[in-house]
C-alpha cells in the first residue's frame, strides 16, 4: 500500500529521522568507550577513517535513491537488485537483528542511567531493570501502532530536544579544554609507534559503526519521502551533523580528564565527563538529556526495525503476513515481531557480562552486512553503467566512491573480529526460515545453486559460533 498523503514526510523530518536514529545511546558512551580502546592520536585517526567511510557510504545512498527510485526501504532492496533474493533476505535480516540489538542497547542504558540514582536498576540487566526495559517496549508497541507519522514526529521533537544538552555539553568541554592535558592522552599510555595506535584504532572500530547505524534512516523511509530526492540529500545532512557531533564530544573529552579517568568512567560517560568540569548537577543534566536522547533513538530504530521487515515481506523476502497493516497504516504484524525478539535479547542481557557493550557491538557487526552489499551494489551499477546512460559524466566519481565505501565495510568486518561474524551466523541460520516460507508461499524455489553454497557457509558459521558458545572460546 502506497503511503497516504498524510503520511508522508518532508526533507526536515527525513532528515530528523537520520539524526534521531544516529544520535541515542553511542554518543553519550563515547568518552569512556574511547577512552578505555585509545588515546587522542587513535581517536582522531579512528574518526578520519570512519567518517570518510561512512561519508562514501552517505554518497553511495544518495546515488542509489536518485538512481532507482523503484526501490523502497533501500537498504534491503538495493541487495536484492544487485544479487538475488536470498542476499536480498540476508540484507534485510541483518538490518532488522541490528535494529532489534540497538533497541537492546537503548534500552539497557536508559536502565543503567537510572541505576546512578536509583541503585535496583543497576547496570541496567537487573531482573527490575529488565522488568521495567519490558514495559517500555510494549508501551512504545501501542504508541507506533497508532501510526508511523504520529510516531516520526515525535522522534522529531526528541530529535531537537536532546540537542540541547549535547550542544551545551560540546561548549563547557571545549571551554574547560587544556592543552597540556590534551597532550598527555595523546599516545593513550604507550610508547609512540605504528603499531600500538594501529591496534588502539582497531579496538575503536565497532564503536564507531555503532554510532554511525542509522545513516540509512532516509533511505528505508523511502515510501513516504514528499519527493524522492529528498532523501539522499537528507542522508548527507544528517551524516555530516552527527560526524561533528561526535568528534567534539571525543576529543574535546581528552582535554579535560587523563586517559585513564575515562576509561574508569560508568555509562554513560559522558555524563561523568560533565560533572567533572562543572559539578554534580551537570552529570544530572547530562543523565536527563540522556534518557531524552536514548527514548527517541528508541521510537526511532522500533520504527526502522518494523519498517524493513514490512518492506521485505510486501517484495516477497519475507511471509505475506508480516507485509500486513492496520487501520493506521502501522505494520502491525512486523512491529510485533520485532517487539517479540527485542524482548528475548532484553532477557538475554541478563546472562551477558557486559550487556550494553555487547549489544551495541552486535548492532555493528549485523549491520555492517548489509552496508556492504548496498556500497557493492552502486559499485555494480557504475562498473556496468546501468542507469547512466543519461549522465555518463557521472559515473567514474559514483563508481570510485561506492568503490571506497565497500573497502570500508570490508575493513570494519574484519576489524571487528571473528567473534562477531559467527555471532551474526548463528543469528542469520534461524531467521532462514523466514525465507523459506516466503518462497514456498510463492510456490518458487527456494535457493539457488549459488545461494545454497550461501547457506552453508552461514551453517558453518552457526555450528562454529555454537562451538565456541559451548567451550566458552567465545564469550558474551
Amino acid at each position: 500500500m502506497a503511503a497516504s498523503t498524510e503520511q508522508k514526510l518532508s526533507l526536515r523530518a527525513l532528515t530528523a529521522l537520520v539524526i534521531g536514529s544516529m544520535i541515542g545511546s553511542g554518543i553519550f558512551a563515547l568518552p569512556g568507550a574511547f577512552g578505555r580502546a585509545t588515546g587522542g592520536v587513535g581517536a582522531m585517526i579512528a574518526w578520519v577513517i570512519a567518517g570518510s567511510g561512512m561519508l562514501m557510504l552517505a554518497f553511495a545512498f544518495q546515488n542509489l535513491a536518485q538512481r532507482r527510485p523503484d526501490l523502497d526501504a533501500g537498504i534491503f532492496a538495493y541487495a536484492r537488485a544487485g544479487f538475488g533474493s536470498y542476499v536480498g533476505f540476508v540484507a534485510a535480516a541483518g538490518y532488522w537483528i541490528g535494529a532489534c540489538f540497538a533497541d537492546t542497547a537503548c534500552l539497557i542504558l536508559i536502565k543503567a542511567t537510572l541505576g546512578q540514582f536509583f541503585p535496583i536498576f543497576g547496570d541496567g540487566t537487573t531482573p527490575v531493570a529488565i522488568l521495567g526495559a519490558s514495559l517500555l517496549v510494549w508501551a512504545v508497541h501501542v504508541l507506533v501502532l497508532r501510526g508511523v507519522k504520529n510516531a516520526a514526529t515525535l522522534n522529531a521533537i526528541a530529535t531537537y530536544a536532546k540537542i540541547i544538552p549535547i550542544g551545551l555539553f560540546v561548549i563547557v568541554i571545549v571551554a574547560a579544554f587544556q592543552a597540556d592535558i590534551f597532550v598527555g592522552n595523546l599516545w593513550g599510555g604507550e610508547a609512540p609507534s605504528v603499531g600500538a595506535v594501529a591496534s588502539q584504532v582497531r579496538a575503536t572500530m565497532l564503536v564507531t559503526v555503532f554510532v554511525f547505524v542509522g545513516i540509512e534512516g532516509a533511505s528505508v523511509y523511502s515510501r513516504y519521502a514528499m519527493r524522492r530526492k529528498d532523501v539522499g540529500v537528507a542522508t548527507v545532512l544528517g551524516f555530516l551533523t552527527v560526524l561533528c557531533l561526535l568528534v567534539l564530544v571525543t576529543i574535546a573529552s581528552y582535554g579535560v580528564m587523563p586517559q585513564s579517568d575515562l576509561a574508569a568512567l560508568p555509562a554513560p560517560s559522558m555524563a561523568g565527563v560533565m560533572s567533572h568540569v562543572v559539578g554534580p548537577w551537570g552529570g544530572v543534566f547530562v543523565s536527563v538529556g540522556l534518557l531524552i536522547s536514548v527514548l527517541g533513538n528508541y521510537l526511532s530504530w522500533s520504527l526502522l526495525a518494523a519498517e524493513v521487515v514490512h518492506a521485505a515481506a510486501k517484495d516477497g523476502v519475507m511471509p505475506a503476513v508480516l507485509s500486513r497493516e492496520n487501520a493506521a497504516g502501522a505494520p502491525a504484524a512486523a512491529l510485533w515481531l520485532s517487539n517479540l525478539v527485542i524482548q528475548v535479547f532484553l532477557l538475554l542481557s541478563w546472562f551477558a557480562e557486559e550487556g550494553f557493550t555487547m549489544a551495541l557491538k552486535m548492532t555493528g557487526a549485523m549491520t555492517l552486512i548489509p552496508y556492504l552489499l548496498v556500497a557493492a551494489y552502486a559499485v555494480r551499477l557504475g562498473w556496468t553503467g546501468e542507469t547512466y546512460a543519461d549522465d555518463p559524466r557521472s559515473r567514474r566519481g559514483d563508481l570510485v566512491r561506492a568503490a571506497l565505501a565497500t573497502a570500508y565495510a570490508c575493513l570494519m568486518l574484519v576489524a571487528g573480529g571473528t567473534k562477531f561474524l559467527l555471532l551474526s551466523a548463528l543469528l542469520y541460520l534461524p531467521v532462514t526460515i523466514l525465507f523459506v516460507l516466503a518462497m514456498r508461499e510463492q510456490k518458487k524455489p527456494v535457493f539457488t545453486l549459488a545461494e545454497w553454497g550461501l547457506v552453508a557457509a552461514v551453517a558453518l558459521g552457526a555450528v562454529v559460533g555454537v562451538y565456541g558458545l559451548a567451550s566458552g572460546g567465545i564469550v558474551i
